[in-house]
């Protein structure tokens, strides 16, 4: 896997949107009302009434599959995209994960090294 495309192919892009939305979700600096985007769409995929009618096995799914990809980037393209791009390098980065560093103490104790901030 290359290293500069941490998620190749179509449902790596999806599975990247997906964590970027939840870390967008959790972020308190991105809007209140644009968070009720993703939950709005899910309660689409719930509510009886589609657009496409579950008579036809599989058709009428894709349209909830559809709307909730369509729900999941207008989310991501509606946040403040300096937000997003933070969030994007984040998890790029790997920051925000728990770390074993490659080197160990003289008396031989394993060396971890967890994500932190200074806040002012």
């Amino acid at each position: 896997m290359d290293a500069s495309q941490p998620y190749p192919g179509f449902l790596g892009s999806i599975l990247r949107d997906v964590r970027l939305a939840w870390r967008l979700l959790l972020d308190p600096r991105v809007p209140l009302l644009l968070k009720l985007i993703p939950p709005a769409t899910i309660l689409y995929t719930l509510f009886p009434v589609d657009f496409v009618p579950d008579l036809m096995p599989g058709l009428g799914q894709l349209d909830d599959l559809g709307i909730l990809l369509l729900g999941l980037r207008l989310f991501i393209l509606l946040a403040p995209q300096a937000i997003v791009r933070q969030h994007l390098s984040e998890m790029e980065a790997g920051s925000g994960t728990w770390r074993v560093v490659d080197e160990q103490r003289e008396n031989g104790e394993i060396i971890i090294d967890p994500p932190y901030r200074i806040e002012k």
